[in-house]
């Protein structure tokens, strides 16, 4: 079985490097961009990310507008939204557009990697809002 490829889209270089790393080493192949404008692009130039981990602020396109363009587009990719604050209205939004689970930072890896673990099994995700 293939390893689930994984587009990391986050605009600070440390949190988007050991998000990286950490998925990388656990086995998942991963490409990171820093803001919206070049997760567009790359999702553009490659279809085959299964799923997408964005921060929900960060230049050029927040996570939700990246949800959003993905849904409209039909997109199978998956989300995973992570913020260091995240009002109810972006909660309930994200939920809606169908974003896999919410991660608020600072969260521990092991956090992310089940909810990476569950998306890439298929499992349901409970997410609280």
């Amino acid at each position: 079985m293939a390893a689930t490829k994984i587009l990391v889209v986050d605009d600070d270089q440390g949190s988007r490097d050991l998000l990286t790393e950490v998925l990388a080493s656990n086995g998942y192949v991963v490409g990171a961009v820093e803001d919206g404008a070049s997760a567009r692009e790359e999702l553009r130039r490659d279809d085959s990310y299964e799923l997408v981990i964005a921060d929900l602020r960060m230049p050029n396109g927040s996570g939700l507008d990246l949800l959003r363009e993905l849904r409209r587009g039909n997109h199978q990719q998956e989300l995973i939204l992570m913020s260091s604050f995240m009002t109810g209205g972006e909660k309930q939004q994200a939920l809606e557009l169908g974003a896999r689970a919410l991660l608020e930072k600072p969260f521990r890896l092991s956090q992310l990697l089940d909810a990476v673990s569950n998306v890439a099994d298929g499992k349901s995700i409970g997410v609280k809002l």
